[in-house]
């Protein structure tokens, strides 16, 4: 049977995590470094064993709120994705899954868990006691030729980003620091207000990200200025291996009928395919993105509480803080 063992984050174990063809940016110290740091909360790495043979690892962290422990592997809200499981090749994700619950709940203590593994299927979780959501994701494959990436876009994309070029619109890419934090969360609440919301997290969450990841070169920032060189749109794309994340995207809205956004995106593509990128993934599977020729992918989003007043209280801060979104919108609107 196989079951987790928990590791100091400075262990020798941990240098076999870099050796797991599933291992994600999202599984690196610097991410966990950031997330840690935004959430208040602390980064649970541990083995998966199969007897006395490490078959895998875990990836979470342990947060308090209202009073309980909880494991996120990731939490809704923390702006991360895809932690759980690095497996080797045959290891059963559902085993592992019964491994996870055991472990939070007897070794950890704690009242919740939240998993989204990327390479978790529903069957995986089907009998287990756990809650989900469908959750997909929007990828694009970027093995295909420059063309062909392009012509797989939708007629109405492609003219957007010819548009884009016609009206003078140039994608740089900025030096990450508090200035681009700066300009990107403007106008990410420039965004947020079409919809008469607020952001869902604040500048100082843009800056700790460029900051933790920076250093290992392991985020583009992309800005888009007009033909009067005023920065209209920005974008933040971690990458790591072979994976580009669509992290955030902003833009002025009165700026939006040059298409900033096609613009960025059709370059973001094309430098991550120039360094050997093979996907792009949206993080997400809003409908707007199937204009770019994207493949949808299911990534389960599980929870388990120890319980049922536990599950009704998470789902309840979600409301909660729905609501508290809005008030804040109005209490800002001019």
């Amino acid at each position: 049977m196989l079951a987790l063992h928990r590791v100091e984050p400075a262990s020798a174990l941990h240098a076999d995590r870099a050796t797991y063809q599933d291992r994600l940016i999202f599984h690196t110290p610097e991410w966990l470094s950031f997330v840690a740091e935004c959430q208040r909360a602390e980064p649970v790495l541990a083995i998966l064993r199969d007897d006395y043979t490490t078959v895998g690892h875990f990836t979470g962290l342990l947060a308090r709120r209202y009073g309980l422990r909880i494991l996120g592997s990731p939490m809704a809200g923390w702006t991360t994705s895809y932690l759980g499981f690095n497996l080797r090749p045959g290891v059963s994700r559902r085993a592992a899954m019964q491994a996870l619950t055991r472990f939070a709940f007897d070794d950890l203590g704690c009242a919740h868990l939240e998993v989204r593994d990327r390479g978790a299927t529903e069957a995986d979780l089907a009998g287990l006691g756990l809650r989900w959501d469908a959750a997909p994701t929007a990828v694009i494959d970027l093995s295909p030729g420059e063309d062909a990436l392009f012509g797989a876009m939708t007629g109405a994309c492609r003219r957007n980003i010819r548009k884009a070029a016609k009206s003078g619109v140039v994608v740089e890419e900025a030096e990450p620091g508090p200035a681009f934090a700066d300009e990107f969360y403007d106008q990410l609440r420039d965004v947020f207000a079409k919809q008469n919301l607020v952001p869902t997290y604040s500048v100082e969450r843009v800056r700790s990200l460029i900051r933790h990841l920076a250093p290992a070169g392991r985020i583009s920032l992309l800005r888009a200025r007009d033909g009067e060189g005023r920065c209209i749109a920005t974008a933040v794309l971690p990458w790591y291996h072979r994976t580009m994340y669509f992290w955030g995207g902003a833009s002025y809205r009165e700026h939006q009928h040059l298409r900033p956004n096609e613009a960025l995106i059709w370059h973001a593509l094309r430098w991550a395919k120039a360094r050997g990128v093979t996907e792009f993934d949206f993080v997400g599977g809003n409908a707007y993105k199937a204009k770019y020729g994207t493949t949808e992918v299911a990534v389960p989003w599980a929870r388990q509480s120890r319980s049922p007043l536990v599950a009704r209280l998470r789902d309840t801060a979600k409301q909660a803080y729905a609501w508290k979104q809005r008030t804040a919108a109005l209490l800002t609107r001019p």
